[in-house]
């Protein structure tokens, strides 16, 4: 049950860059993650932002997986409120047909403010329902006949027009669920149906258990063992050659990483009300949560001896978990980016699987 490695990218850059230059950086990101030896990798959706800027995550991973060898793609999320339901089964199954089989399915209810007011969808206590109902008719265009659902009149079955493709995966492709809320309830519908949860990185640690019990009931609810090799949690990590460097880094209130979490704490409090989540300490002080307080609560960062010793203390405290997924930056400086994934996963991961898989045997 040793612990995986992936790769969580919205992606997110500062919106003054040119688009045709992030969108290859990051393909090259994914491509250097293969080569790394990354087990996944999942890419956002968002229609309305110049910060987070993959429009379609299918369309995005198709151009690299050519450039690829086994590194699985998965969408991070395909927000179903705001597709159709046919859009979402004909365009998922064209792409597992594509990267024959190295597709997992991630799915959400969306969270991008701009795109749910330009998509008018309902509040919020209404979307889990809007995405239970598209993702139960995806499932059902996807092993039957599309006209047992709709179609009725336009069919014609010596040329199987009226059939929707279905995936290279038999039944379907995995499908994955993000966790964002404190004690999730759509942890617990993952764990009901069976999905792989998907813990996201930009809130603060202490809510990512409650994410795992809640998963585990629903496992319960459904006569279902929990199992928490499928559990995915995603982190901020930045792996230096040394400590004085990731400090330097850190302490720079212009670089990419204190954007991201500029960005976070404007979204946190001004969009989700709930700016606790993401405060070192839930009780402090609105005033008292500064970017910079936010950012080192949050992010791993270090040498490989000291980001191993914070995934350690992760793991305490959370339990185990079966794939870490490390977030994707910004390249503000690419040469530092590319030697933290590469650290990562040649120092730092090799140590983490061995004490993970030590302390699971004890």
């Amino acid at each position: 049950m040793s612990v995986k490695l992936g790769l969580f990218t919205m992606p997110f850059h500062h919106p003054s860059r040119d688009y045709t230059a992030i969108l290859e950086e990051d393909r090259e990101a994914i491509v250097l993650a293969d080569e790394l030896d990354f087990s996944e990798v999942f890419v956002g959706e968002h229609f309305a932002s110049w910060t987070e800027s993959i429009t379609s995550p299918l369309t995005f991973l198709s151009t690299v997986i050519d450039r690829t060898r086994k590194i699985r793609f998965g969408t991070g999320v395909l927000n179903l409120p705001q597709t159709h339901p046919l859009v979402v089964a004909a365009h998922a199954a064209m792409f597992d047909h594509l990267c024959r089989g190295r597709f997992i399915m991630g799915i959400g209810s969306g969270g991008l403010g701009s795109d749910m007011e330009m998509f008018n969808l309902p509040p919020a206590d209404v979307r889990p329902h809007m995405l239970l109902e598209s993702i139960d008719m995806v499932l059902k265009l996807w092993p039957g006949r599309f006209w047992n659902i709709s179609l009725k009149e336009n069919i014609w079955p010596g040329f199987k027009v009226g059939w929707v493709p279905r995936p290279y995966q038999v039944p379907h492709p995995p499908i994955a669920l993000s966790l964002v809320a404190p004690n999730s309830l759509s942890a617990r519908t993952a764990g009901e149906r069976g999905w792989i949860p998907i813990s996201g990185n930009f809130f603060h640690h202490r809510y990512l258990r409650g994410h795992w019990e809640r998963y585990a009931e629903g496992c319960g609810q459904a006569g279902r063992r929990p199992d928490p090799s499928v559990w995915r949690v995603a982190r901020c990590i930045l792996v230096t050659g040394s400590n004085a460097e990731a400090e330097e880094y850190l302490a720079d209130s212009g670089n990419g990483l204190s954007y991201y979490y500029t960005f976070f704490r404007h979204s946190f409090s001004v969009a989700r009300k709930a700016l606790y989540m993401i405060k070192p300490d839930p009780e402090m002080s609105d005033e008292a949560a500064t970017v910079d307080a936010i950012k080192r609560s949050q992010v791993m960062a270090g040498s490989p001896s000291r980001v191993l010793d914070q995934l350690i203390a992760l793991r305490d405290e959370i339990g185990h978990f079966g794939t870490l997924l490390m977030t994707g930056h910004d390249w503000d400086q690419p040469k530092l980016w590319r030697r933290s994934m590469t650290l990562l996963a040649r120092e730092v991961m090799p140590r983490f699987q061995r004490h993970a898989d030590a302390t699971l045997q004890s």
